[in-house]
């Protein structure tokens, strides 16, 4: 089994970026995914910066894939993505069917994203068509759901000609918007929004009227309130699952991957905690349930 990197779903600058990757390029980590998949607007990082990082981890002999935005909204960020699909030295991560159908018409591989919420053979065998070589499937399916769709894919004779990640840790993503609710929350409208968002490098907690951390703000992303943590759950993916990625929470995440390693045979549970933890979702349960 292959451990992956995911991308920063947070802003940070980019002395916290370089030095992240620094530290990245010499954990465990088979894939690392890098680029902006949030908000246009966070520039901090340019497109010559990320394909600047992108060969510096491709040196270290990590594979390295290019994500891209999963909201489009405007013809500026479509002429942006063009730059990342023709880059011309790297996979990329197709995180809107736009990015596809972009790929597809240049004849190039991709790594379907989770975000383009493929749930059933008949879009997978579609993907497989345009060009898809690995597939991470939704956050929100379940083992179970997992399985039966990959038994369809071997009864079409397919399963064996892509790979599966499934995002075993980290805040889920779990909704985009035209609306930016960082900047809301600091009273601004998004068209002023000064990207507020790097001021918080983990995100903005948000708690129900009980004082359960139900979400996290992240610029117009709204995530998990808990961790997604699958690090217990890997015997379960033997045979199934050939990538597990790690969702970058700050530079402990790198460390996170040994574990996973190490229990990947469940012979050296990982700790985890109610209120914080959660992985109701992989046990066809309520999404914040842990199961330990």
């Amino acid at each position: 089994m292959q451990y992956a990197l995911g991308p920063v779903l947070w802003y940070w600058p980019t002395e916290k970026l370089d030095d992240f990757y620094q530290q990245a390029v010499r954990s465990s980590a088979d894939i690392i995914y890098l680029g902006e998949t949030v908000c246009s607007k966070r520039r901090a990082t340019p497109y010559a910066r990320w394909m600047e990082l992108a060969r510096a981890v491709a040196a270290s002999g990590k594979q390295v894939v290019l994500s891209t935005l999963a909201l489009l909204q405007s013809p500026s960020e479509l002429k942006e993505l063009q730059r990342y699909v023709d880059n011309g030295e790297f996979l990329i991560e197709a995180n809107d069917i736009g990015t596809v159908n972009m790929a597809a018409e240049r004849h190039l591989p991709f790594v379907a994203g989770p975000t383009l919420n493929v749930y059933n053979a008949d879009a997978l065998q579609l993907l497989l068509k345009e060009g898809m070589t690995r597939w991470c499937m939704p956050v929100e399916m379940s083992r179970d759901w997992l399985l039966q769709l990959l038994a369809q894919c071997e009864a079409r004779g397919i399963r064996q000609q892509f790979d599966v990640e499934v995002l075993g840790y980290g805040h889920l993503p779990l909704a985009l918007s035209a609306r930016c609710f960082t900047a809301r929350s600091e009273n601004r409208a998004k068209d002023d929004c000064e990207t507020c968002c790097i001021r918080y490098p983990t995100g903005r907690r948000v708690n129900s009227q009980e004082g359960q951390q139900v979400f996290v703000l992240n610029g117009i992303q709204t995530m998990s309130g808990y961790c997604y943590n699958l690090g217990n759950d890997l015997t379960g993916m033997r045979n199934h699952v050939d990538c597990v990625r790690l969702s970058p929470q700050d530079s402990s995440t790198l460390a996170e991957i040994d574990r996973f390693r190490a229990n990947e045979d469940g012979e050296a549970p990982i700790m985890v905690a109610k209120g914080s933890d959660c992985n109701g979702y992989w046990r066809k349960l309520a999404g914040m349930t842990l199961v330990s």
